[in-house]
């Protein structure tokens, strides 16, 4: 109640009958004031930038840059697509797979996310390869369909995700392929 100032006599009988609820305390941080508020998106790619590339053809290119730097185009002309790998090589490492847009006659605008390459010379001819290793047993797929057999190779690589985990494979050139692996 303030200083100077008669609390109405219809809220001290509220108050007194325990019919007004207690200021309820907000349990959300201070900083979640209006405007500020959910939580951020993950974020999809590792890299953005931009490219002078007046030679490139097209408007738009997806590619692969492997280990070694060679450039696997997934989308886009068949020529040298190096001015755009040479600038996000600037940024990130390879492996990784990449997408640009011309924004104007020469420049590029290109988001590249690094991806883990693997090979298995082995694998059997498939689109996808999925591995789920549980505690009843490892079962692996080749494009949905259960095959006898295991790849140690992928094996491997799911051991250090845990004990269990699965591995998905997509074909990226001969018998290398992208790999993403996670805990389950």
């Amino acid at each position: 109640m303030a200083l100077f100032r008669r609390e109405p006599l219809h809220e001290r009988l509220a108050r007194e009958g325990g019919l007004v609820a207690p200021a309820s305390v907000d349990p959300r941080p201070a900083w979640q004031e209006t405007g500020i508020h959910g939580l951020q998106r993950p974020r999809e790619w590792d890299a953005t930038v931009t490219a002078d590339a007046p030679e490139v053809e097209g408007d738009a290119v997806r590619f692969v840059t492997l280990p070694d730097g060679t450039v696997l185009v997934e989308e886009g002309p068949e020529s040298s697509l190096e001015p755009l790998a040479a600038a996000v090589d600037a940024t990130l490492r390879p492996p990784y797979r990449a997408r640009g847009a011309r924004q104007g006659e020469s420049l590029w605008m290109l988001q590249a996310r690094r991806i883990e390459v693997l090979a298995l010379p082995d694998a059997p001819d498939g689109e996808t390869l999925d591995l789920t290793h549980t505690v009843e047993g490892t079962e692996l797929r080749v494009d949905g369909q259960q095959i006898f057999g295991s790849l140690p190779a992928l094996q491997e690589r799911g051991a250090r995700e845990g004990p269990e985990y699965v591995v998905h494979a997509e074909p990226l050139d001969g018998d290398l392929w992208e790999i993403r692996a996670s805990a389950l």
